[in-house]
């Protein structure tokens, strides 16, 4: 019973659901930054090489036969891929880099102190004291 107790607990956690959600999101981002790429990027990109339909380009390894499917090296599509992945790279880039731009701003960098602690009586004293007000003991100078 322990490790479904210990199972239980990890699934509810914030973090696992934050996580989940993440994943399903990404997932519909992927599809949304294919469909750029194959629909919107690619085609004035094939235009401007040619009317290049970069889906269509491989290199045949063996033909079609009657009998076996033809073999081919489809370089087009691996070249999508690699648009896709760095379409999502740079937004996930810029997402990361504003979020850590506002978690700078919202930590505020301390404050310098304009106390010390006298080393006599422990009480809060101005920085640039010389002497306890409390105590009236003698400090050294800051």
């Amino acid at each position: 019973m322990g490790m479904l107790k210990e199972f239980k607990e990890f699934a509810v956690k914030g973090n696992v659901v934050d996580m989940a959600v993440g994943i399903v999101i990404g997932g519909a981002f992927g599809k949304i930054v294919s469909s750029l790429v194959n629909d919107v990027v690619m085609p004035p990109i094939g235009m401007l090489l040619g009317n290049v339909d970069f889906s269509e380009l491989a290199i045949t390894l063996r033909k079609k036969t009657d009998v076996a499917e033809a073999v081919t090296i489809n370089y087009g599509l691996f070249v999508n891929t690699v648009i896709d992945f760095v379409i999502v790279a740079f937004a996930i880039f810029i997402v990361i880099k504003q979020l850590n731009r506002l978690k700078q701003e919202r930590e505020a960098p301390p404050k310098e102190s304009t106390t010390k602690d006298c080393p006599k009586c422990f009480s809060a004293i101005p920085i640039k004291a010389v002497r306890c007000p409390q105590c009236t003991s003698e400090l050294e100078p800051a």
